[in-house]
């Protein structure tokens, strides 16, 4: 298994994630489900979002299949969703001061929409174990955050999460388009082999 493991793999496909799940950028949520006197368990939302995120990562295949759509195809859309999200993160105006939605924890803000796709988009280029391993470091970052939430936002301050949030939408929507000249190319040659 440990085989296949290749360290720059990892760090992209950890990277990726950690950008996608965007924890850092759900403090302020975070908080505001606290304050609105919500219990944030966080033991249960990382084990919940880790088996969510784990569960598609290794049955959205059989589903791509159900749909007879192939992994460079999912991957494409895949690179235009996270192109939208890395857009909206970058452009959004919404400050380090505005109050965040209330959302659920879990679904969609840890394993969402995004998560799901950019783990099969991913899949088409690393190799399992490499992204099962950044999967799972981020999930550890998950729950670290989950648990110091208040301390992290009185260290990095709403000003320090914000730029944060926008640096890591500059990362993706270079990664984005990594991902679709990757399996754009994929797909033109398959189609000049059929």
């Amino acid at each position: 298994m440990f085989g296949s493991f290749d360290f720059q793999e990892f760090l992209s496909a950890f990277i990726v994630l950690f950008a996608v799940i965007d924890i850092i950028g759900s403090i302020p949520i975070i908080l505001n489900l606290k304050q609105k006197g919500r219990n944030v368990n966080a033991n249960k939302a990382t084990f919940i979002s880790f088996a969510l995120l784990l569960g598609f990562f290794y049955a959205g295949d059989m589903m791509l299949k159900l749909f007879q759509v192939d992994i460079a195809s999912f991957a494409v859309a895949g690179a235009f969703v996270i192109f939208l999200m890395s857009l909206e993160m970058i452009f959004k105006n919404q400050g380090p001061i505005k109050e965040a939605t209330l959302v659920p924890l879990v679904f969609p803000l840890l394993a969402g929409a995004g998560a799901f796709t950019t783990l099969l988009s991913l899949r088409s280029e690393y190799a399992p174990v490499n992204i099962v391993i950044a999967l799972v470091l981020n999930m550890v970052w998950v729950y670290v955050v989950l648990k110091l939430t208040d301390r992290i936002e009185r260290f990095l301050g709403k000003g320090g999460i914000y730029v944060i949030r926008k640096f890591f939408g500059i990362i993706l929507l270079a990664i984005s388009v990594r991902l679709f000249t990757a399996n754009i190319t994929l797909l033109i040659e398959a189609l000049h082999r059929s």
